[in-house]
Formats: C-alpha cells, structure tokens, sequence
C-alpha cells in the first residue's frame, strides 16, 4: 500500500505562485506514472498534470498548461506541481495520486488509471 501526502497548498492571490509537493512511502515510486488532480467545490474531481517514471513525458490539461510544471525526483520520493499565474479559477483542493499498473514510460490523465491517491491539500486563489 502506497502513502502519498501532499503538502504546499495555501490561500494566495491572484498572479502569485505556489509549489504543490507529494511525498510517497515506498521505493518503488521511482517506477509509477504520477498525476495531480483537484477537485473544486461541487465539481467532479479532474485532471491536471502527469508524468512519467523519469519526468521525461509530461502532459497537462489545457487549462493549466504554460502556467504549472510537474516534475519529480525519485532519489527523494516526490512530485511537485509549481503552480504560476494562479487564478481564482484554480481554487481546489490538489490531489496526489500514483499509477502504478500504467507502463512507467506513458502517462496517465484518466482517474481510472490511478490506484493510490494523496488525502488532498487545498489551494485558494483570491482576486
């Protein structure tokens, strides 16, 4: 059993920058396709970003790519999600989660795909 937490969430305002981290429990972290996800109030849980085992592949959904950046580092069991430009728009509660069926070399945006998942950092954008 995987133990993601995530942590860097925080009430910020509009234009400014947040560093969203994950940190999982187990080694074989360094094998898992992992992906943000939020969930704002009354709204499905969706997409956000993705990445694969190296940090090689990435791919985000259309309403945040060019302002947030996934990344990771194996030798220390995290993913990040650097956040610019926020909007209010991205008011959420982040979601961490790991893939670890999907071959590591691919990505992942269903939540489907996803078996492990973070309890959830919240982040409020103020205008």
């Amino acid at each position: 059993q995987v133990q993601l937490v995530e942590s860097g969430g925080g009430l910020v305002q509009a234009g400014d920058s947040l560093r969203l981290s994950c940190v999982a429990s187990e080694r074989p972290f360094s094998t898992y396709v992992m992906g943000w996800f939020r969930q704002a109030p009354g709204k499905e849980r969706g997409f956000v970003a993705t990445i694969n085992w190296n940090g090689g592949v990435t791919d985000y959904a259309d309403s945040v790519r060019g302002r947030f950046t996934i990344s990771r580092d194996n030798a220390k069991n995290t993913v990040y999600l650097q956040m610019n430009s926020l909007k209010p728009d991205d008011t959420a509660v982040y979601y961490c989660a790991a893939a670890p069926d999907v071959n590591s070399w691919s990505t992942a945006r269903r939540k489907t795909d996803y078996a492990y998942w973070g309890q959830g950092t919240q982040v409020t954008v103020s205008t």
